[in-house]
C-alpha cells in the first residue's frame, strides 16, 4: 500500500530507456527541478545514465536548456544510425539491382517513344520518324552482340569489387578505432559487418556536454575518458549532502560475466553496505563497484556500456583495474532492459524508502488498441525498444514494490516517438510530425499530473521553484 508522500524520507528517483527517452526524462526532471523536489539518490539504465549523472552533479539544465540543451540541439538526430559500411552496401546494392533492371528500363521508354513519334508521323512531322529512329540506335548500341555482353558484366564486377573493398575496409578501421582487444573465436568473415548501428555518437556527444558542464566558463581542453571520470567522481565526493548534488547509482549488462553489474557513489552508511572493501570474499564484489575507490576511472566506461544497445551497437569493452575482482580482466559491457529490477533493488538497499520511476514507454494497450506496425527498420526496432521497456517497468515494479513505502510512476498515457526515432516521429492520431522537443514537454507536462499535482500537492508540502529557472 502506497503511503503519502514526505520529503523526510529517502527518496530515490530511478530514470529508465533507450534512445529519445532521454528526452522525456529531460522534461521531467526540469518539472522535478521547478517543483524543489528532494531528491537523495538517482539510478539510470540505458540512457536513464546521462540523465542520472547530470542530475546528481546539478546538471540536469544542460539537458532541456532552451539554447543549447543537449536534447534540443540537432546532433541529437544522429547518436544512433546505421553503420557507414551497411548504408554504403546498401547503396550499392540499389546501384546493381539498377544495372540489373536497366535493360527493362531501355524497353520501356518504347512504350513512350513509339506512340509518340506516331503521333507525330499522324501530324506529318518529320520528328517522329526521327524520334523512332534515334531511340533504335540506341537500343542497337546498348544491346547489340558488342555491348550489352560487355558493359553488364563490368558494372556487375565493379560494384561486386566495391562491396567486397566495403567489408574489409569497415572491419580494419573498426578494429583500429577500438581502444581494447579480444580475442574471438569462429569464422572471421562473420566480424566483417559488426553491429548494424553506430553507438559512438552518442557517447561522444553526452560524454563533450559532460565536459562543458564541468569545466565552467574556462577554455580547457577535453582530457582523456578516465581523466574526465575522476574528476566526476572528486566532485560528487566532495558535494554529497549539498542542495543539488544527490548519490549515483548506474546498472549495466556483463556480457562476459553473465550478471547485471551495479556502479555508485553513495554517502555512508550505505557506501559499506553496497560495497564490500577490497579484498574480502563477499560475491558483491564482482558485480557492485564504488566510483569514488577502485572504479572511480569508469564513469564514461559505464555511460559508453549504458548506452550500447544489445545486439544493435557492439558492447563497450571495459579492462577492469588489476587489484580488483576481475584482476585486469577486458569485459564486454551492454545495457539490459530487464536489469531495472536490480537497479530497483539496489536503491532499496542504498535505504530508499520512495521511488520515482521515470519511463518513456507508455501504457500498454488493451483490447480494441492495436495500432499499425511500423515498416522500416529503425521503427520496428523502436517498437521492439519499446514492449520491452514496458515489461521491463512493469515486471520490476511487481517484484520489488514491497521494498518502498512509496512507488509513483511517471509515464506519457501516449507516447509516438520511439528509441530511434531522434529525428521526431509521424503521430498517427494526432496525424502528424512529433519532435524530441515536445517530448521534452510531455515529460515536464507529465510530471505535474502523475506526481507533483496529485501527490505532492496533495500531502500538503509546499512547492517553491528554485531561483535558476534552467
Amino acid at each position: 500500500m502506497t503511503e503519502q508522500y514526505s520529503p523526510e524520507r529517502r527518496t530515490a528517483l530511478v530514470l529508465t530507456g533507450t534512445g529519445a527517452d532521454g528526452a522525456y526524462h529531460a522534461g521531467v526532471l526540469r518539472a522535478l527541478h521547478e517543483a524543489g523536489i528532494k531528491i537523495d539518490l538517482v539510478c539510470g539504465r540505458g540512457i536513464g545514465t546521462v540523465a542520472a549523472v547530470f542530475a546528481s552533479v546539478d546538471g540536469a539544465a544542460r539537458l532541456w536548456d532552451h539554447q543549447q540543451g543537449l536534447w534540443r540541439v540537432t546532433a541529437v538526430s544522429q547518436l544512433y544510425r546505421w553503420r557507414w559500411p551497411i548504408r554504403v552496401l546498401l547503396a550499392l546494392l540499389a546501384a546493381l539491382a539498377g544495372v540489373l533492371i536497366s535493360p527493362l528500363f531501355f524497353l520501356a521508354i518504347g512504350l513512350v517513344v513509339y506512340p509518340m513519334g506516331l503521333l507525330l508521323g499522324m501530324g506529318g512531322l518529320e520528328a517522329g520518324a526521327t524520334l523512332t529512329r534515334q531511340y533504335a540506335d540506341l537500343l542497337a548500341a546498348a544491346f547489340g552482340p558488342g555491348a550489352l555482353p560487355t558493359w553488364l558484366p563490368r558494372l556487375i564486377a565493379v560494384i561486386v569489387i566495391a562491396a567486397l573493398l566495403t567489408l574489409v575496409i569497415g572491419s580494419v578501421l573498426a578494429w583500429r578505432r577500438a581502444p581494447l582487444r579480444r580475442r574471438s573465436r569462429g569464422p572471421v568473415a562473420w566480424a566483417l559487418l559488426g553491429a548494424p548501428l553506430e553507438g559512438t555518437a552518442a557517447a561522444e556527444h553526452f560524454t563533450a556536454g559532460l565536459w562543458d558542464l564541468l569545466k565552467g566558463g574556462t577554455a580547457l581542453k577535453a582530457p582523456a575518458n578516465e581523466d574526465l571520470s575522476r574528476r566526476f567522481a572528486e566532485l560528487l565526493s566532495e558535494n554529497l549532502g549539498q542542495p543539488g548534488f544527490s548519490e549515483l547509482l548506474l546498472g549495466v549488462h556483463d556480457l562476459d560475466a553473465r550478471r547485471d553489474l551495479v556502479f555508485g557513489l553513495v554517502r555512508e552508511p550505505y557506501r559499506r553496505t553496497l560495497f564490500p572493501p577490497p579484498g574480502g570474499s563477499s560475491v558483491r564484489r564482482a558485480e557492485a563497484f564504488d566510483l569514488s575507490g577502485l572504479a572511480r576511472d569508469h564513469l564514461l566506461d559505464i555511460v559508453r556500456a549504458a548506452l550500447s544497445v544489445p545486439g544493435l551497437t557492439d558492447p563497450t569493452l571495459v579492462r577492469f583495474a588489476p587489484d580488483a575482482y576481475w584482476r585486469g580482466e577486458v569485459h564486454r559491457l551492454v545495457d539490459r532492459p530487464a536489469g531495472l529490477s536490480r537497479l530497483l533493488e539496489e536503491a532499496a538497499a542504498a535505504g530508499a524508502e520512495q521511488l520515482i520511476l521515470v519511463s518513456a514507454s507508455a501504457e500498454p494497450p488493451g483490447p480494441h488498441e492495436l495500432g499499425r506496425p511500423r515498416l522500416e527498420p529503425l521503427g520496428r526496432l523502436s517498437e521492439h525498444a519499446a514492449s520491452m521497456e514496458a515489461a521491463a517497468v512493469r515486471d520490476a515494479l511487481r517484484h520489488i514494490q514491497h521494498r518502498f513505502r512509496a512507488v509513483y510512476l511517471i509515464r506519457p498515457a501516449h507516447n509516438p516517438v520511439g528509441a530511434f526515432d531522434l529525428a521526431g516521429a509521424y503521430d498517427e492520431r494526432s496525424d502528424r510530425q512529433h519532435s524530441l522537443t515536445e517530448l521534452i514537454e510531455r515529460g515536464y507536462e507529465d510530471a505535474y499530473r502523475d506526481f507533483i499535482e496529485p501527490v505532492v500537492a496533495a500531502s500538503g508540502e509546499h512547492l517553491q521553484a528554485p531561483a535558476v529557472d534552467g
